[in-house]
């Protein structure tokens, strides 16, 4: 019994050894090599230092393949660039006092499970995989640096994301608005897209598809191909399709996006069918951010890359990283201080061997001194200077550092609030309040340039476009020849030269579905047909096109309008009648030959008095109306000359009026003499109404005058600027405001001619002697006929034009009353003063009336 309650009591020990979680990894795992340096927080990093090769072999079996990694020696820059940022970070007593930063780095490898594991290894302690189980106070996983991969770094992604570890991964979709203003320099809207088939890649098509439509830039085709074959002797079936695309497409510019071995295995392929043909492409390549494959071609011989030549790439804008170059040039590869893999890179770029101790040399090999000089390498080989994505990979190490400095700072503050004691920083910050804080990472790298993050990953500073030039010795130049600062002012944002670019045909190819159109010309898309393959039309009357391709004609001000060939707008004329107008010239020289005329025949009315013609014509109605007449002749001046508000309201006021002051006198006129003819009837009582026929002329011109004064009362005329009615000018006239009233006081004038003309057509055929009804009859006839001619020619015409029409019609009307009533008696006064008399005038009435007529007239 005894024994039994030794073993329950026991027992909850037992189980709680049992249970208690061990530093093991229960699954096969393959641990990888890393480069390790101690530290209270590790950075790890999982970079690309070869790429995956996958040889056919010709009249083998089907499916019958080789693999076998090739190294890119320029990728060993990257881990360089991350070792010399986390000495410098440790060495800073300013950024992490009191913290020593590690690392953990491996090889990126192509294969899933392979990530996978490197993955877990870095979520583990090392040695000991065991993920999220911390087995000691040392090697605490702080941030990872992605791959170059973007499949390795999504599927990195996957597990890290699980445990709340920030991934700091390239961002390359800054590059989609900088390849869009590369395609819109040269005027390409008419290309094709290579993509590699991922997860993703669906979606970054139709992102990039929405960029480049939103700049009318259009995709002929877009291929997806797979990424785990690179390296043919012969074509595979699946890029059969792509290259028989491509080379049939009239699509001159082709972008690829993807990794290296996408454009590996499309370039190799594309070689092998050119060198079977004997022909070659002649397309200029787009190539992205992503490619480091200037040292393929430098191992094999039939590897060319010959297709490449012209092609443009981009590269992340660095700038000189002091102290890196001192860095580089104190590397041993007897001393590599960890660094599994300087050795091994040393022997392959120096074509030597480290020899170990106690071991000779081997025969026909060069030992490795460790005095090799970097800078005798190739630029394809090694750059001293940091490459595009290790200098990202070195600003993403001081991101985690500055992010890693913030968080320490603001819990600082809050400890020191609550009176607690400063908390260690390794211990304090956990890896998934890394996030928060590296959003808002603001700093000056030590090259000077601004480092941020937005959204969705790190902004660069900028784009470096390349011009790739193939040699016949298989040498490889990248030469820079322009730029983009997506940060910049649109001004200042890119530059690119031109002139020193060397294509692939010798000349700037044209990929464009269609010609340009002109300037004065727009685009114009047939139903159907791609939104890039459109039709030219001339643009409309009132716009212009100033530029080529323009997506649709533009209207000119209303103070301008197009030029001959509608590619700009040019300042309007100003219509009016002006006096230099040789037609204002003539009118105003007629109006002072008429008006010299008519004070002429008034002075010879007023001289010769006391005639018998002058009194004979009753002095007071033609001295009233030669002067409403000459009047009506000065009223034209106020239609000459630019018009402003003042003119506008006397122009057509002031001619009313006068104008029927001038009809009103012919009316009583006329009137006169059916009174004094019907007063030499016996009983008669019409020679009551002599001498009251000035009624007539007062009366009748006021009601005119009150139509004028309810028009400017109501809705007065106004200067007005009139851009539409003449074409290419500006018409500077007189709205009448309201048009109602400008017809009735037209209509007025026309009523009362109607009565005058009716009057003296029915005294026509009094007594010639003392009868002015004749002329004055025919002068009517002549003023009604002006006047209804006038309105449809009004109407008809604009600008100065219609001006005219008016100024004429006043001066034929005046003109036709002036001289119909006025020339006869002129004739008799100043050429036949003998017919002047008494006798004469009296001769052919009959003697019972003589007297009657003489008291009327002469009294």
């Amino acid at each position: 019994m005894c024994w039994l309650l030794m073993l329950l009591w026991a027992l909850p020990a037992a189980v709680q050894m049992a249970l208690r979680p061990n530093c093991f990894w229960r699954r096969p795992f393959q641990e990888q090599k890393d480069y390790y340096r101690p530290g209270e927080l590790i950075i790890g990093g999982n970079l690309p230092l070869s790429i995956s090769v996958v040889v056919s072999i010709p009249h083998e079996r089907p499916g019958d393949w080789d693999s076998y990694s090739l190294p890119v020696h320029k990728n060993y820059q990257h881990i360089l660039a991350l070792t010399f940022a986390i000495q410098e970070i440790n060495k800073d007593p300013r950024l992490l006092p009191n913290i020593t930063l590690g690392f953990r780095i491996y090889e990126e490898n192509e294969y899933a499970s392979m990530t996978q594991d490197v993955s877990l290894s870095l979520l583990s302690s090392r040695g000991k995989v065991f993920p999220n189980y911390k087995c000691d106070t040392q090697d605490n996983l702080l941030s990872v640096l992605g791959g170059l991969n973007s499949r390795t770094s999504y599927q990195m992604a996957t597990t890290f994301g699980n445990f709340k570890i920030s991934q700091i991964d390239p961002q390359y979709h800054y590059q989609n608005a900088a390849i869009v203003q590369l395609l819109l320099y040269f005027q390409w809207n008419w290309i094709g897209i290579i993509v590699q088939k991922s997860d993703s890649s669906d979606h970054f098509i139709q992102i990039f598809k929405t960029t480049l439509a939103h700049n009318d830039i259009c995709i002929q085709f877009v291929k997806q191909i797979l990424s785990q074959i690179s390296i043919f002797i012969v074509v595979p079936r699946n890029l059969v399709d792509v290259l028989f695309t491509i080379l049939n497409s009239d699509a001159q510019v082709v972008m690829i996006s993807g990794d290296s071995n996408v454009l590996q295995s499309l370039i190799i392929s594309l070689y092998i069918y050119e060198e079977e043909n004997h022909a070659t492409s002649g397309k200029v390549w787009i190539l992205t951010t992503q490619w480091e494959f200037s040292a393929i071609g430098y191992h094999y011989d039939w590897v060319k890359l010959k297709s490449l030549h012209g092609a443009l790439s981009f590269t992340v804008h660095t700038n000189p990283v002091p102290g890196f170059k001192n860095y580089l040039s104190a590397l041993n590869p007897h001393e590599p201080h960890g660094d599994i893999f300087l050795p091994e890179w040393w022997e392959v770029v120096f074509d030597c061997e480290i020899l170990k101790a106690g071991l000779a040399s081997p025969a026909g090999r060069r030992v490795c001194t460790g005095q090799e000089n970097l800078d005798t390498l190739p630029a394809s080989v090694f750059d001293g200077k940091m490459t595009g994505f290790s200098y990202s990979v070195y600003n993403a190490a001081y991101s985690v550092a500055h992010a890693l400095h913030a968080a320490y700072t603001l819990e600082s503050k809050q400890a020191m609030k609550k009176g607690r004691k400063k908390p260690h920083l390794h211990l304090s910050v956990k890896p998934w309040q890394m996030h928060a804080f590296l959003r808002n990472v603001l700093f000056n790298n030590t090259a000077g340039d601004e480092v941020s993050f937005s959204e969705t990953g790190m902004k660069f500073s900028g784009f470096d476009i390349l011009n790739w030039i193939i040699f016949v010795n298989k040498t490889i130049l990248r030469q820079k020849v322009g730029w983009v600062d997506l940060e910049a002012s649109s001004a200042e944002d890119f530059g690119i030269d031109p002139d020193v670019i060397v294509w692939a045909k010798q000349k700037k190819p044209f990929s464009r579905c269609v010609k340009h159109c002109l300037p004065g010309q727009a685009r114009k898309v047939a139903e159907g047909k791609h939104s890039c393959c459109y039709g030219c039309i001339f643009c409309t009357e009132g716009t212009i096109s100033n530029q080529t391709d323009a997506a649709q004609c533009i209207p000119c001000p209303e103070d301008q309008h197009p030029s001959k060939n509608h590619v700009l707008c040019i300042p309007k004329t100003m219509n009016f009648l002006s006096y230099e107008d040789t037609l204002g010239f003539v009118l105003v020289c007629l109006v002072l030959v008429f008006s010299l005329f008519t004070i002429l025949v008034l002075a010879a009315f007023i001289k010769h008095c006391n005639t018998p013609i002058v009194k004979a014509n009753n002095r007071n109605l033609t001295y009233i109306l030669l002067v409403s007449l000459l009047l009506c002749f000065l009223c034209s001046f106020l239609f000459v000359g630019q018009p402003r508000n003042l003119t506008c309201l006397l122009r057509q006021t002031a001619f009313g009026i006068v104008f029927s002051i001038a009809i009103s006198s012919v009316l009583a006129k006329t009137l006169t003499v059916v009174v004094a003819f019907m007063a030499t009837k016996p009983g008669n009582r019409a020679r009551k109404l002599l001498g009251k026929q000035l009624i007539v002329v007062l009366a009748c011109p006021l009601v005119q005058t009150t139509l004028c004064a309810s028009w400017l009362a109501i809705s007065p005329p106004f200067s007005n600027l009139d851009f539409h009615s003449v074409k290419g000018e500006i018409v500077m006239e007189c709205n009448e405001g309201s048009t109602n009233m400008f017809y009735a006081v037209l209509g007025y004038m026309g009523f009362l001619s109607l009565i005058s003309f009716m009057v003296a057509f029915l005294a026509r055929k009094l007594p010639d002697s003392f009868n002015e009804a004749k002329f004055i009859t025919f002068s009517m006839l002549v003023f009604c006929s002006v006047w209804v001619s006038f309105l449809p020619t009004y109407l008809s015409t604009k600008g100065k034009s219609m001006v005219a029409v008016e100024i004429f019609s006043i001066l034929a009307s005046t003109a036709g009353l002036l001289s119909c009533i006025f020339l006869p008696k002129c004739y008799v006064i100043v050429l036949r003063p003998d017919l002047n008399n008494r006798s004469h005038l009296m001769g052919k009435v009959k003697s019972k009336s003589k007297k009657t007529y003489s008291q009327i007239y002469t009294g």
